[in-house]
């Protein structure tokens, strides 16, 4: 509820109006589906009886839009957190692009940080819009980690060119819903086991793999405040200080789930090029996590665990790939 009015008051003015709202509560406790009921009866609600997760309440509502909402034309899938707040023209200006680019499977905005003042007081709370990159899609590197591109950065203009990207921040993404029908796996759109970060990343890798490449529109801009971040660029000391302050349980899923992303989808031929820039960075993670990190030595073990589960879905993944190993390399740079 601190975030979810002015989530919904951006949505309902959007100068594009052809779509349909769905909001799937993930056991909350604070009022949120009365305040929807009462404010927004148009939008459908599914509410869970507790948190099942980002992966598993997104899937709920993608297959329930690809099910139910206008079967005979093409759809698209809108994934937003809650804490993001859109231009009225966002949709707009995005759905202009995305009608003219048949062959791209996702897209994103400028999206800019936003930052709140009182939010806990409804009189006296003051939302900044600000213009600081909260990310202008996801930027991979030669260490197979990825960021948000432009995190941190001051918007002067150095991203106004539509361009493709690796993939989008699951913040806010656009979804085209062929795609991700292409890269499901059973009933899962985002990865289940994830549970929660770096699902964007992995879902974006796939829809690679897949042959459907990522645009960002800069046009359509958007707000978010975000929980956990950090400027894209940071040294190394910075990255420490930055993990120090996340909660242990954001830590423990960031890392778990880094390397599964890495087990699902990087291919031998690439991981060998790279190998050099993975072991000094993987080897330096996994001794700070296993000596400084509360939840290092679960988020190991866990790691370890979920291996055979991760490459029965990388061999569903590379099995149905359209894409060659060094088409994929050129994004690690």
């Amino acid at each position: 509820m601190e975030f979810l009015p002015d989530l919904m008051k951006s949505i309902m003015g959007q100068t594009y109006r052809d779509f349909n709202v769905l909001v799937i509560d993930n056991g909350s406790s604070d009022g949120a589906e009365a305040f929807l009921r009462e404010n927004y009866p148009e939008t459908t609600v599914i509410r869970n009886a507790r948190n099942l997760g980002f992966s598993a309440a997104h899937n709920q509502g993608i297959r329930y839009a690809l099910d139910h909402w206008e079967g005979g034309k093409e759809r698209y899938i809108l994934v937003t957190n809650p804490d993001v707040i859109l231009s009225e023209t966002y949709l707009e200006n995005l759905m202009a692009v995305v009608q003219v680019h048949p062959e791209m499977g996702s897209f994103g905005g400028k999206l800019l940080r936003a930052f709140g003042e009182n939010l806990a007081d409804e009189v006296l709370r003051e939302t900044i819009r600000s213009d600081r990159f909260d990310s202008a899609g996801l930027n991979p590197r030669r260490n197979r980690t990825v960021a948000d591109r432009g995190a941190g950065e001051l918007d002067r203009g150095q991203y106004d060119e539509v361009e493709q990207v690796f993939g989008i921040s699951g913040a806010l993404t656009l979804y085209r819903g062929r795609a991700l029908q292409e890269t499901r796996y059973g009933d899962e759109f985002f990865d289940q086991d994830f549970f929660a970060y770096k699902e964007d990343v992995d879902l974006a890798w796939r829809l690679q793999h897949a042959g459907w490449p990522s645009l960002y529109v800069p046009s359509a801009v958007a707000y978010h405040y975000r929980g956990m971040y950090g400027p894209e660029k940071m040294g190394l000391w910075e990255r420490i200080r930055n993990r120090r302050i996340k909660s242990s349980v954001r830590n423990y899923f960031s890392t778990r789930n880094h390397w599964l992303l890495l087990v699902k989808n990087l291919r031998f031929s690439n991981l060998l090029l790279a190998l050099p820039w993975i072991v000094v960075y993987e080897g330096l993670r996994f001794m700070y996590v296993l000596a400084f990190e509360k939840g290092g030595f679960r988020a190991i073990f866990d790691a370890v665990r979920l291996i055979p589960v991760m490459w029965v879905k990388r061999r569903a993944t590379l099995q149905s790939s359209e894409v060659r190993a060094r088409d994929l390399r050129k994004w690690f740079v």
